[in-house]
Formats: structure tokens, sequence, C-alpha cells
């Protein structure tokens, strides 16, 4: 807005210049002038079009018997050539440097050629339309180096940041694919055995072989996340019920209620939904010795509110473990809020409120 206002100033500045410089012998020659002036208010917009209609306005007063002041024109050629119309600049400057001198012969005054042309030639020098365009050329090469500087920033930026996700892929890959393999292997094999040898498997060695097999699916699509590969998406709150299921597997009575429409939410919020709940179950299974949890998904117009529940031994602790801290980082990132708190009534409550509400 404040630039619109700029280009209006600007434009009755030289519309009033004009008016002042010139000395129209008709009404009609003021109003050729100030239109000319108040025609660079569309410079920036319609350049092509400010160009044509200064300089029709330049041949109209012209006509009229008096000397012309160009000063519009040359605006308008500027503009042109900054807004990278060459040839259009070019063809329309050398237009003008044909007509002025029709146009002084069409005047009331009484002109030979010779004249007619000689006083046209002191009006427009052909180096104030060098000038013009020049000025304008210069700025438009300033500009697009500038705009060029920016975005090989950006670039680099972008590769600095794409060879982190790299570097960050490949010390997951060194550290965690072997230790992950090895226990899903140990753990298959033994699965394998007991049911060579007809016995029971028990469901803890069931537990620890399907708890292998995720662990190393999610390392290979968090890796290939890193690596920008979207042939395996991220978890989302659609896969909650297998992460239920799995919970179910170890003994553990999960039960899980689903309330509110159901409906799209941003991937962010659904990926850390998902992880809040297997962070909270993952935190059962390991520390709170509990024989059920509650998971509690509400769907709500403007928040996806997360609520999960244990009877297990909450010790209260001064000293937050890894997973709270990266859960209570995921979801302040997404701008929610997350209670993480022994319950009352015994037990450990895990709640979360991330918004929904797109920008």
């Amino acid at each position: 807005m404040s630039r619109r206002w700029l280009d209006w100033a600007i434009a009755a500045g030289v519309a009033a210049s004009l008016v002042l410089a010139g000395q129209p012998a008709t009404t009609t020659g003021y109003l050729l002038l100030a239109a000319s002036g108040l025609a660079l208010a569309a410079r920036r917009t319609a350049p092509t079009a400010v160009l044509v209609a200064t300089g029709l306005l330049a041949l109209g007063y012209q006509a009229t018997g008096a000397d012309v002041p160009v000063i519009a024109f040359l605006f308008a050629v500027y503009s042109t050539m900054r807004a990278g119309h060459r040839i259009v600049t070019l063809v329309g400057s050398v237009l003008m440097i044909a007509a002025l001198p029709l146009a002084a012969l069409l005047s009331p005054r009484d002109l030979t050629t010779v004249e007619a042309f000689a006083q046209t030639r002191d009006v427009l020098q052909i180096a104030w339309l060098i000038a013009a365009a020049a000025a304008g050329e210069a700025l438009r090469q300033a500009e697009r180096r500038a705009d060029e500087a920016e975005r090989t920033k950006e670039e680099a930026a972008r590769r600095r940041a794409n060879e982190e996700r790299l570097h960050i892929a490949r010390e997951l890959h060194d550290s965690l694919t072997h230790q992950i393999s090895v226990i899903k292997l140990q753990a298959e094999v033994a699965v394998h055995l007991a049911q060579k040898r007809g016995e029971q498997v028990p469901e803890s060695l069931v537990a620890i072989r399907d708890a292998g097999r995720e662990a190393a699916r999610e390392l290979r699509a968090t890796l290939e996340a890193l690596r920008d590969d979207d042939k395996n998406p991220p978890h989302g709150l659609d896969d909650v019920p297998d992460l239920v299921q799995r919970a179910r597997a170890t003994g553990l009575d999960a039960q899980l209620t689903i309330e509110g429409q159901h409906k799209d939410v941003p991937a962010a919020v659904a990926r850390t939904a998902y992880r809040i709940v297997q962070e909270s179950l993952t935190n059962i299974a390991r520390h709170a010795a509990a024989a059920t949890a509650k998971i509690s998904i509400d769907y709500r117009p403007d928040a996806l509110l997360i609520r999960v529940d244990d009877d297990g031994t909450a010790i209260p602790s001064g000293d937050p473990g890894v997973g709270l801290l990266g859960m209570r980082e995921r979801v302040t990132a997404l701008g929610g809020s997350l209670k993480a708190a022994p319950r009352d009534e015994g037990g450990f409550t895990v709640q979360a409120e991330l918004p929904v509400a797109q920008p």
C-alpha cells in the first residue's frame, strides 16, 4: 500500500512540474500534460501501456503547437526497460523520435520540415533516451543479481541441511541397525525353535520379536525420511490401533477410545499423536508394572486431545526421562501443551492437546 501511494505521489509531482514548465496554448494542452504525468502511477503494474500512453500524449501536446516537455515519456522508458521489455522500449523510442517532427508539422504553426526536425531534436535528445534506458537496465540487472545472490544463499542453506540429514541418517544406520537386527534375528530364531519343538512360545518372546520387527521398520522409515524418500510415510493416527494391539500382545490390558468426528489433521500433528501414544505405552511396559492402560483420542474442532492413563506404580522424579522430554519438545513445537504426572487414584497420566486449526 505504501508503494502505491509513493507511485501516485511521484506521478502527481511530475504532472505538476509539466504543467508549470509547459506553455500550452489551450486548456487541452494543460490536460494532456497533466494526464501524461498522472499516467506514471501505473508504471510498475503496466509499464508498456504507460510507455504508449505518455508517447501519444506527448505527440498530442506537440500537435497543439507548443514545445513538448517529454519528462513523462523518459520516466516511462526507464520503467519499461527496468521491467525487462527491451524490444518494446527500443521500438517505442524510435517511433517517438520519428513521430515528433510529424506532430510538429501538424501543429498550427507554419513550420517547414527542416524547422520541425530541428525543433524536435532539441525537445527529445537521443542522449536522454539512452540515459533513461540505461538507468532502467542497470537497476534491473542489480535487482536480478540481488535475487540470484539470495537464491544462491537459500540453495546453499538447503544443501547444508540435506548434508546434515544424510549425516544423521548414516549415524543412525551405523549405530542402531546392527543392534536391532541382532535382537530381531535372535527373537525370531528362538520363536522358530520353540515352535519346531512343539513348545508353547512365551508371549514375551513373541512381543520381543514383533517389537524388533516394528523397530526395524520404523528405523528404515526414519532413514528414508531423512533421505527424502516418500515410499514409506511415517506413522500417523491410523496406525494407533495397531500400536495398541501390539501392547495387548505383551499382556497389558490396553483399551482405545476414539471420540469426536474423525477428520484429517495436519501430518505433523498425526505423527506427534502417534509418538505420544507409542512413548506412553513404552514407558508403561518398562517402568510402570501396570495391568491396564486407557488410551483416548478426542477429535475437537480446533484441537486433538490425546490421553493415556495406566494403573501402574508412578514414581515421581525431578528428572524426566528422555522419552518425556522428547514428547514435550514435539508438542511445544506444534504450539500445544503436555501434562505428564502421577494420578491421585494411582498410576500415571499423559495428556496432550495439539492445535489442528489451519493458519
